[in-house]
């Protein structure tokens, strides 16, 4: 298991905690391989009835660590650790709760559209910086955001890198709840009890029935994927991260 990444277990409900604190919770390769892992042992573990994903600290997380990514994260050899993460969230079985902790950014915005139950403390943002970036949008985000938002403001955030605040997101149907922030945790643990207290069969049968895209949702991360990776290895790409280190304007050619 990452160090960055901490999972606990108390009551048949699992915790996933973005440890990684003086990095602002940015996530690796190497982490988001431990999530996905984590996913996918939750999914399979008759005893675990909910899991929740949560940052530590007051930042939920600032999204890709660019570095990272920067040196691996176009490997055509094998599905990237995102890839698996994602999707690992996508097909589980049972429910993914969500308690936003402070602001997500970039992935941290965009997994909250595959978690079943999303909850915000005060002080949560939401900003996808994709374009910014040199990048496109991902984990299906093209299509779920409008979905969740509607187009407008979904353009605005992609396109135009708008950042949502708790209450704009409470308002536009993103999150379910705003909690005040040292209210937070414990509020979205008693909900991960009521879950993890429910009829498992029932919970499965209503997700897949309220997740009833899911070809049509695979089909879209996998054409943003093609396309990510693919801006991972451009000239746009290299020139934002370089612009980020020298801390200052990228100059797009």
């Amino acid at each position: 298991m990452n160090q960055d990444i901490i999972i606990s277990t108390e009551d048949r409900v699992t915790t996933l905690t973005i440890s990684r604190t003086d990095k602002k919770n940015a996530i690796t390769q190497s982490m988001y391989a431990a999530m996905a892992d984590a996913i996918t042992d939750y999914g399979n573990d008759d005893d675990a009835r909910a899991f929740v994903i949560t940052g530590d600290g007051d930042m939920f997380t600032a999204g890709n660590d660019l570095q990272d990514f920067s040196t691996g994260g176009g490997s055509k050899d094998e599905i990237p650790p995102v890839s698996r993460f994602l999707f690992a969230v996508r097909d589980c079985p049972k429910t993914v709760i969500a308690a936003v902790n402070g602001p997500a950014i970039g992935v941290g915005l965009t997994m909250l559209l595959h978690c079943d139950l999303v909850y915000a403390g005060g002080s949560a943002t939401f900003n996808a910086p994709f374009v910014k970036l040199g990048l496109v949008p991902e984990a299906a985000s093209s299509l779920l955001l409008p979905a969740a938002v509607g187009m407008a403001v979904a353009n605005d955030i992609l396109l135009a890198g708008r950042t949502l605040d708790a209450e704009e997101a409470l308002r536009f149907g993103l999150i379910a709840r705003i909690y005040p922030d040292a209210e937070l945790q414990q509020a979205v643990h008693q909900i991960a009890l009521h879950i993890a207290s429910s009829a498992p069969n029932a919970l499965k049968q209503s997700k897949l029935l309220i997740r009833n895209q899911r070809e049509k949702v695979a089909d879209q991360m996998h054409a943003e994927g093609k396309l990510f990776v693919a801006q991972l290895n451009s000239p746009d790409f290299a020139e934002s991260v370089a612009a980020m280190m020298e801390k200052r304007t990228p100059v797009y050619s």
